[in-house]
């Protein structure tokens, strides 16, 4: 039985490594609808396409790390490292799987990306917001505690009935 991606779970498909957001190549395929195989075959065979900020294939601390983030087992698997698109790397496999499939998946996973990046440029904003917000606070903070302050240092006027206990003068 294939398994198959709903389109508003491209997003979750996206991963850091190196420093890059990629998707990899098992999703890819299912995406697609193709076997695995098929994918990294034709991807070797046009190979001048993928340079290493389009693909690259993942060593094996990040084959770990990722074994860990989808809790998939140790044992098994495939024989070949796994395979990790940029997003110009995705916008390349279209040119090599030319069918329609592909190139309206390829449509949707860009879609994706650009996404992520909204959502990325979105939650630094509401970052620089809090701590602009945050300052603010802090000002109006100081500023409530200067005037305390200043109230207390001020001199009562002798001349008024204090309220409290009275100290008798020795």
């Amino acid at each position: 039985m294939k398994k198959s991606i709903i389109k508003s779970d491209y997003q979750t498909l996206i991963y850091e490594f190196r420093g890059y957001k990629v998707m990899l190549d098992f999703d890819l395929a299912i995406l697609y609808g193709v076997e695995t195989k098929r994918l990294k075959e034709q991807v070797r065979r046009n190979i001048t396409r993928f340079p290493e900020d389009f693909m690259f294939e993942l060593n094996k601390d990040e084959i770990d790390n990722l074994r860990s983030q989808i809790a998939t087992s140790s044992w098994g698997g495939t024989r070949y490292a796994h395979m990790a698109f940029t997003e110009q790397g995705v916008a390349m496999l279209s040119s090599v799987l030319s069918s329609e499939k592909a190139i309206q998946v390829n449509i949707e996973i860009m879609r994706a990306f650009a996404d992520y990046r909204a959502l990325i440029i979105k939650n630094k904003n509401m970052c620089r917001e809090l701590k602009l917000l945050d300052d603010k606070i802090n000002q109006i903070f100081r500023f409530l505690l200067e005037k305390i302050d200043a109230l207390r240092s001020q001199q009562l006027d002798d001349s008024r009935d204090r309220i409290g206990y009275k100290q008798k003068n020795s």
